[in-house]
């Protein structure tokens, strides 16, 4: 009788032994007398065991810090550089066959992508051009970890710190490079004012009674002003034409 008992206990062990509950988000990876033979979806699922043995892959996005790494940029700029990596398991025979353990081959892979990929550009481009580089960190890491069944949704930039005695040099630089602009600006402007001052030249040389007209306009301008001395402007036709009339006197006398 208490054989009995304990073999009908030991088989209810068994049996409980033998079903496995596998998460929505989770996939069991299965191998039977050490060979991967399926891989189980969600659900209740039988296992024999001693026989079988399954491992439950977690296939929901996985988000990796990267610690910072020190990166040389190509015009010699010593940097600190820290990301964030986010990846997610798309075939889990690959992700448990392939590589002994994914989520640290994945870091130590992303570690060395973010520090060969920012090496090769100068620090101008790591703060103003992240998009960019973010994009060629995810392809490269995607493609790198395609053959262990991981997808890398996404990769971003965090932080690019600067060694203080650089951030003034920048700060030099930025401000070398205002005044050169506020310099040609102004020489731009210069140029344009002289410019259109020779065609209104030309325009004036063309018709005399623009002159005219000109004149005129200055001297509103100086009735309403207001100062005690005003000092009113001649043509040059006019006196030209004085001239000409004192000439006449002479020869006449």
């Amino acid at each position: 009788m208490q054989i009995a008992i304990v073999l009908v206990v030991g088989l209810l062990v068994l049996i409980a032994a033998s079903f496995r509950i596998v998460k929505e988000y989770e996939r069991g990876v299965v191998y039977t007398f050490g060979k991967y033979t399926s891989t189980r979806a969600p659900g209740i699922q039988l296992v024999v065991p001693a026989v079988q043995q399954m491992v439950l892959v977690d296939m929901r996005i996985r988000t990796e810090d990267i610690p910072s790494q020190d990166v040389i940029s190509r015009d010699n700029v010593s940097v600190k550089v820290n990301a964030v990596v986010y990846y997610r398991v798309i075939d889990p025979a690959f992700a448990v066959n392939r590589v002994e353990d994914f989520y640290a081959a994945t870091s130590q892979l992303a570690q060395t992508t973010l520090r060969s990929v920012l090496g090769k550009h100068e620090l101008d481009d790591m703060l103003t051009n992240r998009d960019q580089l973010n994009m060629d960190v995810q392809n490269i890491l995607d493609s790198q970890t395609d053959g262990w069944g991981i997808k890398v949704t996404n990769v971003e930039i965090k932080h690019v710190d600067i060694d203080p005695t650089m951030v003034r040099a920048i700060a030099r630089q930025a401000e070398a490079e205002r005044e050169r602009r506020a310099k040609v600006i102004n020489a731009e402007g210069e140029y344009q004012a002289a410019e259109r001052l020779d065609q209104a030249a030309e325009i004036i040389g063309k018709r005399p009674e623009t002159m005219q007209l000109r004149y005129l306009g200055t001297l509103n301008d100086f009735v309403n002003a207001k100062g005690n001395t005003i000092i009113l402007p001649l043509p040059l036709d006019v006196l030209s034409g004085g001239l000409q009339a004192l000439t006449k006197k002479k020869s006449a006398t």
